[in-house]
């Protein structure tokens, strides 16, 4: 395939733009606003997994408490009950009445022991509910910054994508003037060397992977006829010669 210092030029100046996309979608893919909402996004969910655990717990201690509650308001009903019995006078034997003091006694005992419980849940679980509240404000929190976020990511992924939009519109018209095996050439160097096809000789050395050429390739190019399509023997790159 031969070339001229056209073709060359019009290479690199492809070269240059495909270099300016890729470090656009380099750039798009790590904007900082994207990392910013992985880390929020890694928060809530421990946040979440945490408050889970708080609001299993707080479920176990707010169904004794429920519980516990029903037995005190069953226990004090029976108290009542029997009381009536007790002192309606519709119950006349000693032996009966007896009972049912005893009875009203002991019902009164289980009363206190209950109320003792119901209020021992509910000290243990006011620290429960503190600790939900905090996690749900913290949670309402992380929502806001990532709504935030995201709203921030949304408008710098608009701007490189204007970029982008603008560089491949140039791309285009740049790659329009190459002849086509010398463009396909190109491309499959692209796809190979990390998307850089092109490279310059500087000093006898090739910019594209920075390794200095042997003598006899450098005194065998200066001798090649002109119009040959030169690679760079250590990486495989086109070489433009400086000044070319």
């Amino acid at each position: 395939m031969t070339v001229n210092a056209a073709d060359l030029g019009a290479l690199l100046d492809l070269q240059d733009h495909d270099t300016r996309i890729d470090q656009e979608v380099h750039r798009r893919a790590h904007l900082p606003e994207r990392a910013e909402l992985a880390d929020v996004g890694a928060a809530s969910a421990e946040e979440e997994a945490v408050r889970s655990s708080v609001a299993l717990l707080l479920d176990v201690v707010a169904t004794r408490q429920a519980e516990a509650e029903r037995e005190l308001k069953a226990t004090e009903d029976r108290i009542v009950q029997v009381n009536r019995r007790l002192y309606g006078g519709t119950v006349s034997a000693s032996r009966e009445l007896q009972a049912m003091a005893n009875d009203v006694e002991g019902l009164r005992r289980r009363a206190s022991e209950l109320e003792d419980r119901v209020l021992g849940l509910m000290e243990e679980r006011e620290p429960l509910d503190k600790d939900l509240g905090e996690h749900d404000a913290r949670l309402a929190e992380l929502s806001q910054r990532g709504g935030e976020l995201s709203e921030r990511l949304g408008a710098a992924e608009a701007e490189v994508d204007a970029s982008l939009c603008l560089l491949q519109a140039q791309r285009q018209e740049a790659a329009s003037g190459i002849a086509p095996p010398l463009l396909a050439a190109y491309e499959r160097l692209r796809a190979r060397l990390s998307g850089v096809a092109v490279a310059r000789l500087v000093g006898g050395r090739c910019d594209g992977c920075h390794l200095s050429l042997p003598a006899m390739e450098l005194d065998r190019m200066r001798h090649e006829s002109a119009g040959s399509l030169e690679y760079c023997d250590q990486c495989g790159r086109i070489l433009v010669i400086s000044g070319t």
